[in-house]
């Protein structure tokens, strides 16, 4: 075999073997997310760290792997994933509240500094998309855990004019500006 047509072949083989490394990656990513929809982050897991491993710099496999871990109470591993993930890519709004979840932990237990990179995450988010879908009533939460209820009421205030339908916010807010 010539040398041109051995790089042909080779080039070929690499063009495959690209095609197949896309091809495992997006399969999936797609059934990875489809089962972390469905609220089946433990059955997503294993199909989320394929999809994470052959694409670790692609935000939508950390997005869904970080959510996943979150969801099964691994934090750690989130805030891990997560981190690498804003790291690349700093302007995902989405990456930064998942981080922000993935700090604060379980919100009962969250220590005074897991709370405050909570906020500075959550209040990246909302930097990037100051209508992020539930980020300014999380960070009321976590305000009213700290007792800061001036904060809070802000923070739910916040929360109602980015959505007027969300019930929760208007009766944290009710309920604050009551006190």
């Amino acid at each position: 075999m010539n040398d041109s047509a051995h790089d042909s072949e080779q080039e070929r083989l690499n063009s495959w073997l690209r095609h197949r490394h896309e091809q495992q990656f997006r399969e999936s990513l797609t059934h990875g997310t489809r089962l972390l929809s469905e609220r089946k982050p433990a059955d997503a897991l294993p199909f989320l760290e394929r999809a994470h491993r052959l694409k670790p710099d692609n935000p939508d496999a950390a997005l869904n792997l970080g959510g996943a871990y979150i969801m099964i109470g691994r934090h750690k591993l989130a805030v891990s994933v997560l981190e690498s993930a804003v790291e690349r890519a700093p302007d995902n709004a989405q990456l930064w509240i998942n981080l922000g979840a993935a700090y604060l932990g379980n919100p009962i237990t969250a220590t005074d500094e897991r709370q405050r990179r909570a906020l500075a995450a959550f209040n990246r988010a909302l930097e990037i998309d100051p209508l992020a879908r539930s980020v300014a009533y999380n960070i009321g939460l976590i305000h009213r855990d700290r007792g800061e209820i001036d904060l809070a009421i802000a923070a739910f205030r916040r929360a109602v004019l980015a959505d007027p339908y969300d019930r929760d916010a208007q009766r944290m807010l009710e309920k604050l500006s009551a006190l």
